[in-house]
């Protein structure tokens, strides 16, 4: 059954990516990287290199490179391609730019990384025409104004437009009509679906499943042996039923932040305390890229039973130093961290403002400016990660962020 709004009408949802964001920003501007293998990331140092691929364009992918791919292989994988490093604050304005073409639409955008959104534009049909043409309308406008590619999904929910966005990438568009939804989803792996990890496709696979339509046929009752209430909600979503509606920021709203989903879920506290601590590490350099400190530091939680919570703390000043936000979120995480299991860690910075705060009274924010500005100078130069603290030496594991611009 499609979802509808309060009105009785069939949403009309948008999922908009950029394609290869970064790497496509560094095409662009230079042009003599057109057509040419390019990865953005940590330098590779000839195969010795221990950062990692941030984006690769579409000529480097064809020759297995990958996001999130240690960058030592991508050289293997592709030698001759050129690396560069990345240029965030530059993304992130960028990013601005198209969120604002965005809201020329509608009100109701939802940023969930620095390179893609969810649009509702169910009620901006009459301004528009039908979603379909908005989509095709968003994309040239992208590409006149900011000589970018998008790819687009229109459904009529966030899952499905999310999973019609990736399916004919690069500069794609796909349409799932309203009442299409099951059978639009019925013949993908299952592991497609929101909250469908290793552990829970090993779950399904011990009961037979491996397509999205084989989950949406099995029976209830077994399925919620296995997996208990879980099982019933994801059925719901594999019969294309997801009634989670685009949640906008209220107007003048300004955020970034990062989260991290263990492969396993975890309660080794070490292990947790370290990626805490990358995060907010990479929370507070987005802060210093974009010039901005934030008052608010958000602790987003969910346990190995998929309860989500978030647990907030505003501060008389604002910080930009990953040690002052790692104090603030540690605290939040013991407040709000029981016995369960942990499946998915992030930080959230909001209350943004200007990045000139005042000296602490015995030279010490002098002194982590410093370290925190020859830091910030290394990841320019070499890439993200390429320097790390001695506490997370040995522990550092492959994140998987979702970054958001301030806003």
């Amino acid at each position: 059954m499609p979802s509808a709004d309060a009105k009785g009408r069939h949403r009309r949802i948008l999922h908009l990516d950029m394609d290869a964001f970064f790497a496509a920003v560094e095409q662009r501007d230079r042009p003599e990287l057109r057509g040419r293998p390019v990865i953005v990331g940590a330098d590779p140092k000839g195969g010795r290199g221990r950062g990692v691929v941030s984006t690769a364009s579409y000529e480097a992918r064809r020759f297995g490179v990958a996001s999130a791919m240690p960058i030592s292989q991508a050289f293997r994988l592709c030698p001759q391609g050129v690396y560069v490093p990345p240029d965030f604050s530059r993304y992130a304005r960028e990013s601005e730019r198209i969120m604002e073409v965005m809201r020329r639409f509608t009100d109701l955008v939802e940023p969930v990384s620095i390179d893609e959104a969810f649009l509702d534009v169910t009620a901006s049909e009459r301004a528009f025409g039908p979603a379909e043409a908005v989509a095709r309308e968003l994309k040239a406008r992208i590409r006149d104004e900011m000589r970018l590619s998008a790819s687009v999904g229109v459904a009529t929910s966030k899952l499905v437009a999310k999973i019609a966005s990736d399916m004919r990438k690069p500069d794609g568009l796909v349409v799932v009509p309203p009442g299409t939804e099951a059978s639009f989803l019925a013949p993908l792996p299952v592991r497609r679906l929101w909250g469908v990890g290793p552990k829970m496709e090993e779950s399904l696979a011990a009961l037979g499943v491996s397509t999205i339509g084989e989950l949406a046929a099995l029976a209830p009752e077994r399925l919620e042996r296995r997996l208990g209430t879980h099982g019933h909600d994801l059925q719901l979503l594999a019969r294309g039923i997801d009634p989670r509606g685009v949640a906008a920021e209220p107007a003048g709203a300004r955020s970034l932040g990062q989260e991290h989903t263990f492969d396993r879920d975890t309660d080794d506290a070490a292990r947790l305390r370290a990626m805490l601590l990358s995060l907010s590490d990479g929370v507070a350099g987005r802060l210093r890229a974009h010039g901005l400190r934030a008052r608010t530091l958000t602790l987003k939680y969910r346990d190995e039973t998929f309860h989500t919570t978030t647990h907030a703390a505003t501060l008389p000043e604002g910080v930009d130093s990953g040690s002052d936000v790692f104090r603030v979120v540690s605290r939040l995480f013991a407040e709000v961290h029981g016995r369960r299991k942990v499946r998915l860690v992030g930080i959230y910075a909001s209350h943004l403002g200007p990045g000139s705060a005042q000296l602490g009274l015995f030279g010490e924010e002098r002194a982590r400016s410093r370290a925190d500005r020859v830091r910030d100078e290394v990841d320019r130069r070499f890439g993200e990660g390429a320097i790390v603290r001695a506490s997370l030496l040995g522990r550092r594991e492959r994140r998987n962020p979702s970054d958001r611009p301030p806003r």
